[in-house]
């Protein structure tokens, strides 16, 4: 031993004390996710869930991950971190509910370059009114501090659900068949898909995130395009359970690769979708991007949402009384579409994307 300080894992670029922090300053948020079947506690290896506390008989468990993809470089850029964990929990809740399942609880891994305990702590708060919203428990996650990986203030996230179904009621049905008609659910902008796309035309436009929005009055243009993805869980759920088996037939949560690819995702091989563009309102952000980056209406049909976040395909006989579970449940349901015999595409369209 030659008697000089050695280096340490500060000096190396992680600070340990700095994670243990972060995990102090979340645990309110944690609690506030509580729900039958989780104490919703975290700092210790693994998160419990019980089932049968959560009123399952035979359950089917269903499990999805994702993350927010580069949308959450705009949060970087504009240092408003509040809202994108809501993304994160967005992303998997809504692929579980497509099944038929209620989703149970969540874990998040954060992994940045240099943590700073204000920026993880909001980012957390999203993550935890995300869960709030879909009624799933925060019951764990990972923080990784990897300078070297990341630059700067940089970030990425990921997030892990689990729900459950009883045995017999997971989606999509056999049945499907033409006639059957589709219901769409609004989204609340772009999600979380397209924002590669998206920040290529913010650049082209000449503008900064800190710009009025050209198409959100009072909003600037970084606020506006980072409204959360909205979360369907509790008016599906709703409407799942007042109409009873076989009234919904599908559900296809529209994310990247917009109506083309997601929607034959749900459907059997003999049947396809015929949309009627001419009843999707679609939102002015989706106008602002195709005018500003010249993105062709099919195109934007296989990026974006174009306003529809969620379908539904249900039995015409029942399509009334689906429309009025989720009304009653707060959901705004159009009718876009109905079922047809496959032809050669199995997504085709009618009408004209109002951009």
């Amino acid at each position: 031993m030659t008697g000089e300080r050695g280096l340490t894992y500060a000096e190396a670029g992680v600070d340990i004390d700095a994670g243990n922090a972060l995990v102090e300053a979340i645990k309110p948020l944690v609690r506030a996710t509580r729900r039958p079947g989780a104490d919703a506690e975290i700092g210790g290896f693994g998160g419990l869930f019980d089932l049968k506390a959560a009123g399952f008989r035979d359950p089917i468990l269903v499990a999805a991950n994702d993350g927010v993809g580069t949308k959450v470089k705009i949060a970087i850029e504009t240092g408003r971190h509040d809202t994108i964990g809501i993304d994160l929990v967005a992303m998997c809740v809504n692929d579980i509910i497509v099944q038929g399942a209620e989703p149970l609880f969540f874990l998040d891994y954060y992994a940045t370059g240099k943590l700073v305990p204000g920026v993880g702590a909001a980012i957390v708060r999203g993550i935890a009114e995300g869960c709030r919203q879909a009624h799933c428990a925060l019951i764990g996650g990972e923080t990784a501090e990897m300078p070297g990986l990341y630059e700067g203030q940089d970030y990425d996230l990921a997030g892990f659900a689990v729900g459950a179904a009883e045995r017999g009621t997971l989606l999509p049905v056999s049945g499907i068949a033409p006639g059957d008609l589709v219901l769409g659910l609004p989204s609340s902008g772009v999600h979380s898909n397209g924002y590669s796309l998206v920040r290529r035309i913010v650049q082209a436009s000449g503008l900064g995130y800190d710009a009025p929005a050209p198409f959100s009055a009072g909003q600037s243009l970084g606020e506006a395009l980072l409204t959360p993805t909205r979360i369907y869980v509790r008016p599906l759920l709703a409407a799942l359970r007042a109409t009873g088996p076989g009234a919904v037939k599908a559900l296809a949560h529209i994310t990247g690769g917009g109506f083309p690819d997601n929607l034959p995702r749900v459907l059997p091989d003999a049947v396809g979708i015929d949309l009627d563009l001419d009843a999707v309102a679609v939102p002015p952000v989706f106008g602002w991007l195709a005018r500003t980056g010249n993105v062709a209406p099919p195109e934007m049909l296989r990026t974006f949402n174009c306003g529809i976040g969620m379908v539904a395909v249900v039995a015409a006989a029942e399509a009334d009384a689906v429309e009025a579970a989720l009304r009653e449940a707060g959901e705004a349901p159009v009718r876009i579409g109905r079922i047809t015999p496959r032809g050669e595409a199995p997504v085709t369209f009618s009408g004209t994307l109002r951009l």
